[in-house]
């Protein structure tokens, strides 16, 4: 595809067709960072609710139905809902770390071409 000549920062810069492709990948891949980042927090919040709660007896509220659970039966159910909620974490972790990898490649290659006429820091909230 030709290249599409924009004048950005008061110079004249080429954009070829790759380069808005990356610049794309760049905005969705770090929408999904903030999603991946938004889901880690609610599962360690889950996991710090699981942690607190230390009744003999539960009633539980799983959509629609609530459970009542016996002591025993509350601390199985506790520590299979914390393992599960680790090993979520560990997920989203990982996937995390992957996009936030394809993120510092892009970083480079778009700063190399673009320089300082390209933002891709994220605004701090």
């Amino acid at each position: 595809m030709a290249a599409t000549k924009r004048t950005i920062g008061g110079e004249d810069t080429n954009i070829t067709f790759e380069d808005q492709q990356q610049i794309n990948t760049f905005a969705r891949k770090s929408a999904r960072l903030q999603e991946l980042k938004d889901e880690i927090e609610a599962k360690k919040v889950q996991s710090n609710v699981l942690r607190l709660v230390t009744l003999t007896v539960l009633t539980y509220r799983i959509g629609e139905v609530f459970i009542h659970l016996s002591s025993e039966e509350t601390q199985d159910f506790l520590e299979t809902a914390k393992s599960k909620l680790q090993e979520e974490i560990k997920t989203l972790d990982s996937q995390s770390g992957e996009v936030k990898s394809i993120l510092g490649n892009l970083k480079v290659k778009l700063y190399a071409k673009f320089g300082n006429n390209i933002n891709l820091e994220a605004e701090e909230e």
